[in-house]
């Protein structure tokens, strides 16, 4: 008789996005490098945004919704990772405004079943001209709201 592992959990809201740690991304103790975390995530949003058509390459003017600058950034870690290997970033929406939006993420195993560190993150759209706050385009609002994370 086999025992199967348990199922991962379904996401009720959200992506999951397969990341990989690599040796050079721990620190001395063997820990993922606290600073690596974040870049990570970012590394997952970019890969989700890039396969709905929104990406930089290297023209701000051109960059549209992608012209964007971090106002906040708030993480905690619940438990070290200790290896290189296959993990996976949860992301969603916990705001979509006009001009701004807030997202959640969670770092984790590469089934979502164990959260290593999670957090939100604030993005304000810019004008890539002036670098003021610029309305978000009504195609990135539309799948941003696929990402919105129901209200509880």
């Amino acid at each position: 008789m086999t025992v199967e592992a348990p199922a991962a959990p379904a996401l009720s809201h959200g992506r999951l996005i397969p990341v990989e740690v690599h040796f050079d991304d721990l620190d001395a103790l063997g820990l993922l490098h606290n600073a690596r975390c974040p870049v990570l995530v970012e590394r997952a949003w970019s890969e989700l945004w890039s396969g709905h058509g929104f990406r930089f390459e290297g023209d701000w003017a051109a960059a549209g919704d992608a012209c964007n600058a971090v106002k906040e950034l708030r993480i905690t870690y619940e438990a070290p990772v200790t290896r290189p290997g296959g993990y996976a970033v949860h992301l969603w929406l916990e705001r979509l405004g006009t001009t701004g939006l807030t997202y959640g993420f969670r770092f984790c195993s590469a089934d979502g079943a164990v959260t290593y560190a999670h957090g939100t993150r604030v993005l304000v759209r810019l004008d890539s001209a002036t670098l003021c706050p610029a309305p978000w385009s009504e195609r990135f609002r539309a799948a941003g709201r696929e990402l919105l994370r129901p209200a509880d």
